[in-house]
């Protein structure tokens, strides 16, 4: 299996996170902690008011904890959402480990990835903190941000790979760097800038969101356990019901 990924047709992560087989589990762990880490991490900051290094200890722990004790076999995707359930998991962690007072030390070989906790406190330091009663609607923002950030990555390589470097750069200008509708380059100013024709930016342009979204619902189809749940979410999300 030389994929980095679970293509749309295999079971969701989440399934296979109860997989017998050990190598699927353990794939299926790495899409799930590469896509929940960061907001973990800082609903724990916040939420739980834990410094950085308890913080970062918690969020290790947690998730090894998960993957050794089967949290997630308990899903019901019926009951909740996967990231409700999983922020419960976490709130009935983290109380534990406060009633225990004596964390265990996670690190070494208890890592299960490298995870980016300098970068995430540098977005907590610019970021606004969460309204007083927010933290559940911030842990929603972070899990959709989380997503798109692994989708834009995915995008970035696979628009390389397929020759596509100007559909790329294309979408990050119009899309990416204009966080202002009104500020927004026109297509003519575009196609001044990168040498295009008018319709070659529009073209461009169409086929790179085209390619962004199939990748998003395919991040989502590997964090959702069936397709009623991936509807939902890609409704949520991105406000389109997939076929």
């Amino acid at each position: 299996m030389g994929s980095d990924r679970f293509p749309v047709t295999r079971l969701s992560a989440i399934v296979a996170a109860s997989s017998a087989n050990q190598e699927e589990r353990t794939r299926a762990f790495e899409v799930l902690v590469s896509a929940y880490w960061m907001p973990v991490y800082k609903y724990v900051r916040i939420k739980w008011n834990k410094p950085t290094e308890d913080a970062r200890d918690l969020t290790q722990g947690f998730f090894l904890e998960a993957m050794e004790k089967n949290f997630f076999g308990r899903y019901d995707p019926s009951k909740a959402r996967f990231r409700t359930f999983l922020r419960t998991c976490l709130d009935g962690f983290v109380a534990n480990e406060n009633k225990a007072a004596s964390r265990i030390k996670r690190g070494g070989d208890a890592t299960i990835l490298s995870l980016d906790f300098d970068g995430a406190e540098d977005q907590l330091r610019i970021a606004a903190p969460p309204a007083a009663g927010a933290i559940d609607e911030y842990f929603e923002q972070e899990w959709a941000r989380s997503v798109f950030s692994l989708a834009l990555e995915s995008f970035r390589a696979q628009m390389l790979n397929a020759g596509k470097e100007t559909h790329l750069r294309l979408f990050e200008r119009y899309v990416l760097d204009a966080d202002d509708e009104s500020l927004k380059t026109s297509y003519k100013a575009l196609a001044a800038e990168f040498n295009l024709a008018t319709t070659d930016v529009t073209n461009y342009l169409a086929l790179a969101r085209r390619e962004f979204r199939r990748i998003v619902l395919e991040k989502l189809r590997e964090l959702t356990a069936n397709d009623e749940e991936f509807r939902r979410e890609a409704r949520a999300l991105l406000g389109v019901d997939p076929r």
